[in-house]
């Protein structure tokens, strides 16, 4: 493919769901990577750490992006802020700052990813904002491939946990009329390949392109044909047309792991029928040596990645673009205003590996080791509020790595071995913390658990105060059957770990 050894990339939106797809196979094709990330600690942990440049960031900062651009021959922009209520003035101004950086620092290329559309009519909001978005890359003076996809399938993506929960949950449903329209769907890995060969378009490419897979369906039949890949009966739909978007979304809430934020977009966009008008970049790209990726070979193979814990990334990788990622202010430099603290602390006869285990294993399916129903009922009312409840689950069954979304939970910070600090992103009056240490002790460990609240004005106080009384039921059951479950494992399924060094705050 040229003289890609000698470019660097630059990609924005690494730690997000294609992003992190997409430098592996940038780094395994030959080029070298910069990614530009507001937090460099969330891909602390990813295999691939090492091998790239990672620079702190914010898109909206201009000086910052100029000098990230610095010396990138072709910029990646895989960014988007759906979840944010005026997403579509804040991907306006973030596209126009990167187009205008992109161009002073002599980038050779831009590529972005954006959405199928139809070529005339009334678009979603999301879909307008991704086409507007494309366009003002086109017109950034750097030539630019906007390649175009409607649904991406694959594991963990935020399509497919839609059409994946939608199907196994609801053998029988109501479905609003848009199930009807065609969509056509795209396999992740597809959408990765184009993405990598658009680095070596030509200089006087400057357009959009469709991607799209082998395959054009209603999502109605996508349901069928998922349920079929899965062995569940066939499902039954009755369709009437007095379901609306808005309401379909809440329904989405409900029933699948995607939050409103993002279904909500992604069912406005299902309005609009997103079928390939043209398939133009084959003439620039060669499809994959085996072909593109059917849509039942795209189920199938995201099943089997779900079933062996081998899903790379996660739609929920991405944080709130409200979420603070910022270090737990219990540091002894901090100081100043109402921190609430509920700390426990045992020993035990278990190793502090047996321990680990059960501790970097907690959440998703093996739940929070307390009070299930008290999680439950919690986790419900987060979804109602538009939160991201319970159902997020996790990236791997038994590993974590900083950055992972842990239900409603994100991983802040991880010492192998030792110390893991989460950071709730539920609904809640102030910010929250949940941290549990480990540590060696004579013929044992030593378990400590602590969670931290830091109230938002009255209303934080208030709700620290009406949920304290059950913290002895939720908390200290925690800390009894998570050393319980420690020492029913023992040591001897314990995998060898590298113990680390706890951060201050946990000592």
């Amino acid at each position: 493919m040229g003289t890609e050894g000698s470019k660097l990339c630059l990609v924005t939106g690494a730690t997000g769901y294609v992003g992190g797809r997409l430098v592996p196979q940038l780094l395994a094709t030959g080029y070298r990577v910069r990614c530009l990330v507001r937090t460099p600690e969330k891909l602390r942990d990813v295999p691939w750490r090492d091998q790239v440049e990672v620079v702190r960031g914010d898109l909206l900062d201009e000086d910052a992006v100029l000098a990230a651009c610095e010396g990138a021959d072709v910029l990646y922009y895989l960014v988007h802020s759906l979840q944010q209520k005026e997403f579509g003035d804040l991907d306006r101004r973030v596209a126009t700052i990167v187009g205008q950086a992109a161009r002073q620092a002599g980038v050779s290329r831009i590529v972005y990813l954006g959405g199928v559309h139809p070529a005339t009519g009334q678009l979603s909001a999301h879909l307008r904002s991704r086409a507007e978005v494309g366009e003002t890359l086109l017109r950034s003076g750097v030539p630019t491939a906007v390649l175009q996809a409607a649904l991406v399938i694959g594991s963990g993506s935020a399509s497919f946990e839609m059409l994946r929960y939608l199907t196994e949950r609801l053998p029988a449903m109501v479905t609003p009329r848009w199930v009807s329209n065609r969509v056509q769907p795209i396999a992740v890995r597809d959408v990765v390949h184009y993405l990598v060969g658009a680095a070596e378009l030509p200089a006087e490419v400057n357009r959009s392109f469709d991607i799209g897979g082998p395959d054009v369906l209603t999502y109605a039949e996508m349901m069928r044909t998922y349920a079929a890949v899965a062995g569940l009966p066939r499902r039954w739909m009755l369709p009437v047309s007095v379901l609306s978007p808005k309401l379909s979304s809440w329904w989405i809430n409900i029933v699948t792991p995607v939050p409103r934020s993002i279904g909500m977009p992604l069912i406005e966009s299902l309005i609009n029928e997103a079928v390939c008008l043209e398939h133009d970049i084959d003439e620039h790209v060669p499809r994959p040596e085996s072909g593109l990726t059917s849509f039942q070979d795209a189920v199938a193979l995201a099943l089997r990645r779900i079933q062996r814990g081998e899903v790379e990334t996660r739609w929920s990788d991405a944080s709130p673009v409200d979420a603070p990622w910022e270090p737990l202010p219990s540091d002894p430099a901090w100081s100043g205003g109402t921190v609430y603290r509920d700390v426990r602390e045992r020993g035990t006869d278990a190793s502090p590996e047996a321990v680990w285990r059960v501790v970097e294993g907690i959440g998703g399916r093996h739940g929070w080791y307390s009070f299930p129903l008290a999680w439950a009922v919690r986790g419900w009312i987060d979804r109602m509020l538009g939160g991201v409840g319970l159902r997020r689950g996790r990236r791997d069954p038994e590993r974590l790595r900083t950055g992972d979304a842990l239900d409603w939970w994100r991983v802040e910070e991880l010492v192998e071995g030792r110390f893991l600090r989460l950071r709730a992103e539920m609904k809640v009056p102030g910010r929250a913390w949940l941290e549990l240490d480990v540590e060696p002790a004579d013929g044992g460990a030593r378990y400590r658990q602590r969670a931290v609240f830091i109230p938002h004005g009255l209303l934080g106080h208030l709700y620290w105060w009406a949920v304290a009384p059950f913290h002895g039921l939720v908390f200290g059951g925690m800390v009894r059957r998570i050393l319980g479950a420690a020492e029913g494992r023992g040591t001897a399924s314990a995998r060898p770990l590298r113990l680390g060094r706890a951060p201050r705050s946990a000592r």
